[in-house]
């Protein structure tokens, strides 16, 4: 994986996620929740309020030493983070769109795992932080990505930029590792970005991207799930690939359309890949409807490892839901990973 390739990960910040904003020392003209805000951030100039200019990010007030002097070489705003599900970052970034004469000269990140729901004081009283990105300087009005050289699984970052200023958004790239105890406790969604599910590859991006289907919860509008370009080829559709938790044997499937009233797909199949690369077919193709939350059983025992969902010929889709159960030797992968990890 080459040092951007982590952005194709899921964000394990991110709001839809789960993740929270739980602290900041400062958000003076700024909020810090707009740090894990799905979207892009946006700017309106002459956009002002009581505080100043209006930013879509987390900004600072500006620090001063004795009698007006410059802050101090170590002085830092800080805000810290729970991802929405823990898991092994592989790399974050620190998005400065908009902010041009106000973004901090220099960043760092640090990581922790916390069991349980831990307060605010314990957070900020917390000891064992790690360092996953060094201080490092960033650009103004830019991403600014950083690849994360760390094997453990984190609960928590703590962003830091020094000495103050603005920054838009927080990405925290990764492998989602939930807890072990959940997905031991019954049949679950194998697929879920929440349950370490993710996408492995798929035919098409053109308007949103398929991880979205992968999502905690009920989309809210179109633009929640994926819609791939209108299809020309009369030989081809559009597909999405589907890299399960871990192997398990599939029995039922929820194939959401909701919100997309004339672009669905107008049939869809289901195709099960094996550990050795061959395939079974778990549902063949069946036709859809458009805005409806579609449900069926999967008769098969066969242990897969991915899924495959073939639209035919094209459109999109809100969600997708793959339940079934690990198998033994899963199981005890994911064991023995979960320990490694610790």
């Amino acid at each position: 994986m080459s040092d951007n390739d982590f952005t194709r990960l899921p964000d394990l910040a991110v709001r839809t996620l789960g993740g929270a904003v739980l602290w900041a020392n400062d958000e003076s003209f700024a909020e810090k929740e707009n740090l894990i805000r799905p979207e892009a951030a946006t700017y309106s100039p002459a956009t002002f309020g009581h505080k100043g200019q209006v930013y879509d990010g987390w900004e600072t007030r500006r620090r001063r030493g004795d009698v007006g002097a410059h802050p101090a070489g170590d002085d830092a705003d800080t805000a810290i983070v729970r991802l929405g599900v823990p898991g092994v970052i592989k790399g974050v970034v620190v998005d400065t769109a908009w902010f041009k004469g106000n973004y901090p000269p220099e960043v760092s990140v640090e990581a922790i795992a916390l069991e349980g729901y831990p307060s605010v004081d314990e957070l900020v009283a917390a000891e064992g932080w790690t360092t996953i990105v060094e201080r490092a300087k960033v650009q103004g009005d830019s991403p600014n990505p950083f690849a994360v050289d760390s094997a453990k699984r984190w609960t928590h970052v703590r962003l830091r930029m020094f000495p103050d200023g603005g920054i838009a958004r927080l990405r925290v790239h990764g492998l989602a590792k939930p807890d072990l105890r959940w997905l031991e406790a019954g049949p679950f969604d194998l697929a879920a970005l929440e349950n370490g599910g993710r996408i492995a590859d798929c035919s098409n991006v053109f308007f949103s991207h398929p991880l979205n289907i992968l999502m905690p919860g009920r989309a809210r509008l179109m633009g929640d799930g994926w819609e791939t370009a209108r299809g020309r080829d009369r030989n081809a559709n559009d597909w999405v690939q589907v890299q399960l938790v871990e192997e398990g044997v599939l029995n039922a499937v929820e194939i959401d359309t909701s919100y997309f009233l004339f672009n669905s797909p107008g049939a869809v199949s289901l195709t099960g890949i094996r550990a050795d690369g061959t395939e079974v077919e778990l549902l063949g193709r069946t036709v859809l409807q458009p805005d409806t939350r579609h449900r069926f059983f999967i008769d098969s025992d066969e242990p897969v490892v991915q899924a495959r969902l073939d639209a035919y010929p094209d459109g999109g889709m809100a969600r997708l839901r793959l339940f079934g159960t690990l198998t033994e030797a899963a199981r005890d992968r994911l064991r023995k990973e979960q320990e490694e990890l610790a």
